[in-house]
This record gives structure tokens, C-alpha cells and sequence, in this order.
């Protein structure tokens, strides 16, 4: 049978790389996309033989880069089969009152603005070829909101809104929609978040064994691959310690 392709955002570190790898295992060819070509070069050469791998360096922000790179798709390539909208970020934890604009904006500009670029660019052909699934990276903070979360959780809220939205819009075809809704990851993404303050980062899991980007690929992998009348609609997955966005029992010498 021949090779199915996911196209995975954001896919140089994080949930996006183990996104990657695990769909890499499970007999898909790979579109990684993200905005450091010697990271995604780094990634290619990674993946064992069998897979075959195309990289597209581009900011999902720039709606005209993003459009320019799938245009550029050849021949097979065209036909994605699997969407994972991941690439996003959290910047800053102020009060909404005393938060830097700039992060923002980048965070409206990437989990919001960059999913639509994305989903707007690679759904219709999806909808012509009357299959497909798109996979959302979303986050239980867009269940609720936490201290200091406000505009990143009015994102991730959003993107449970834009999935919900999109599975209405294709209830009529056979392409799925789903939302994954991590919890504590540990990834990269505290360190983002402090703008490069990594014992504050490191706070964020202390006392507690967090989720790991692999984890979150697992069912990323499991709902794309489920039979074709099954469409997996959301997925919350915490940590065993989590019982959501803000309530957290930690314990000494935790790791």
C-alpha cells in the first residue's frame, strides 16, 4: 500500500520532533516544516531508511511564506493526508494588565492565525480527495484559565473553538478533525515561555513527573490511524498528578 504523508508544523523540537518520529515508525512519509532549516536538516537525516522526508523552512506567522512553501509541493507530495497543526508557543506569565504586547501578538499570530494559514491551505485538497485528518495541538489551558495565562489560554481556547468549528464544517466528507489537549509537557516550552530562564522553567515541573512530548505523539499517531469511521473529536491527556490547567500536587523528590 502506498505510504500516507503528515505534514507536522513547528517539527524541530518538542511535541512536533516526537511527532515526527513517531509517525515516521508507523509507515508515514514525513513534511516537516518549522523556521530552522538546519534543525529540520538535522531531523531528515535522523529518520531510518523507508521513510521519505520533505522539509519546507518557513514562519507559520507569514501567511505568504506558507503558501509559498505548499505551492511548492510536487507530485505526490500534493496529497497530505494527515495535518498537525503544533507549532505554537507561551510567552511571559504577568498579569493581563502588565503583559508585554509583543508576546502577544506573537502567540495570537502563531496558535491562532498560523492553524488558520495552515488549515486553510492544506483542507481543500483534503475535501477533493474526500480524505484526510487534521490534528490540532491545543492545551487544557484552553479549558480554563490559569494565573498568569491569559492571552496564551485565550488561544488554546480558541483553537478548541476552530477545531470544533472546522468538524462541523466537514461533517459532510470523510476527513477528520481532532483536538489534542496536553497538560504538563516537558519540552522546550517553559523555556520559551521565560524567554530563556531555564531554573525558572525548571520550576514549572518540579515535584511533579510530567508528560513528555513522546506521550503526546502517541495519540496523535493512535487517533490518525484509527479505522475510517472513527474520528477521535478531543483528546485531554494530564499527567498523573494533574488534575487540570491549575491544580497540581506536587511531591519532594519528584522527578
Amino acid at each position: 500500500m502506498k505510504r500516507k504523508t503528515v505534514m507536522i508544523t513547528g517539527a524541530t523540537r518538542g511535541i512536533g520532533e516526537a511527532c515526527a518520529r513517531r509517525f515516521a515508525a508507523s509507515g508515514y512519509n514525513l513534511i516537516l516544516t518549522g523556521r530552522n532549516t538546519e534543525k529540520l536538516e538535522s531531523l531528515k537525516k535522523d529518520m531510518g531508511d523507508g521513510t521519505e522526508v520533505l522539509t519546507l523552512a518557513f514562519d507559520v506567522r507569514d501567511a505568504g511564506a506558507a503558501a509559498a512553501a505548499v505551492r511548492s509541493l510536487q507530485g505526490g507530495w500534493r496529497e497530505i493526508d494527515v495535518l498537525v497543526n503544533n507549532a505554537g508557543l507561551a510567552l511571559g506569565l504577568e498579569k493581563e494588565y502588565e503583559g508585554d504586547t509583543e508576546d502577544w501578538w506573537t502567540m495570537i499570530d502563531t496558535n491562532i492565525k498560523g492553524l488558520l494559514t495552515m488549515t486553510r491551505l492544506v483542507v481543500p485538497g483534503m475535501v477533493e480527495r474526500n480524505r484526510g485528518h487534521v490534528i490540532n495541538i491545543g492545551s487544557v489551558a484552553g479549558d480554563q484559565a490559569y494565573a498568569g495565562g491569559n492571552v496564551y489560554c485565550a488561544t488554546k481556547a480558541a483553537v478548541k473553538t476552530l477545531t470544533d468549528g472546522l468538524r462541523i464544517d466537514l461533517v459532510d466528507t470523510c476527513v477528520r478533525v481532532t483536538n489534542i489537549k496536553p497538560g504538563l509537557v516537558e519540552t522546550n516550552f517553559s523555556v520559551t515561555r521565560f524567554h530563556g530562564d531555564r531554573d525558572r522553567a525548571e520550576n514549572v515541573y518540579k515535584g511533579i513527573k510530567p508528560l513528555t512530548g513522546d506521550d503526546i505523539a502517541d495519540v496523535a499517531v493512535y487517533a490518525a490511524n484509527a479505522p475510517q469511521h472513527v474520528q477521535i473529536a478531543e483528546v485531554l491527556v494530564l499527567a498523573t498528578h494533574q488534575a487540570n490547567g491549575y491544580t497540581i500536587s506536587r511531591r519532594d523528590g519528584e522527578d
